[in-house]
């Protein structure tokens, strides 16, 4: 979990950096002080976290203009019908299942764009390198499994089955490039897979 929560009152991030990081008290929402975005439980990479004021202003209106840019690595069921694409679906509140969210007309714009890496045939998978364009709440997740590719592992959308079990979503954020909020260098950071997902692709070669 990245900050405190519903029946997560402690053990977060948030709870980590605020031991180590005193001062970021003040520095943002302070519901999640410092956090400049998200990751879902049990997602696995890279998350900026802003240290000052400045910092976190310049960042969060980084990503309001889309100038923060995020990959993802992810594996799915299935074979997509095209080697690359944009999934652009609005996303809200899910109305039957309030703690999901879904493509929804009345949601918020949301377009994540995808490139197949690799197809594997037992069990029929395919691993993709994702670009977000916008940043909803569990986008990626809702964007593969509204088009029939649920992640692999995700037990809220689909993607836990019993052909390749895993205890996580397969779901990775690999890449975060963003201007850094003093000087305005492009910095870019990258993040390989952690050791239980590549265990899962050398287990499909």
């Amino acid at each position: 979990m990245v900050h405190p929560g519903a029946g997560h009152p402690d053990g977060t991030l948030v709870n980590g950096l605020l031991a180590r990081y005193p001062e970021l008290a003040g520095v943002g929402d302070a519901a999640r002080p410092g956090i400049v975005h998200r990751l879902d439980r049990d997602t696995s990479g890279l998350l900026a976290v802003a240290r000052t004021p400045r910092a976190y202003d310049d960042l969060v209106h980084q990503l309001a203009a889309r100038t923060v840019e995020r990959r993802y690595v992810a594996l799915v069921w299935g074979r997509l019908a095209s080697p690359r694409g944009v999934i652009d679906a609005p996303i809200g509140r899910s109305e039957s299942r309030r703690t999901r969210m879904a493509v929804r007309e009345t949601g918020k714009p949301a377009r994540t764009e995808y490139d197949v890496r690799t197809v594997y045939e037992r069990p029929l998978v395919s691993l993709l390198d994702l670009k977000l364009e916008t940043g909803r709440t569990h986008q990626i997740r809702v964007h593969l499994n509204a088009i029939g590719h649920p992640v692999v592992g995700d037990a809220t959308y689909g993607g836990a089955r019993d052909s390749l079990p895993l205890a996580r979503p397969f779901l990775h954020a690999a890449s975060l490039a963003f201007d850094h909020p003093v000087t305005g260098e492009r910095l870019q950071f990258d993040d390989p897979l952690p050791a239980e997902l590549q265990a899962v692709l050398a287990g499909l070669e």
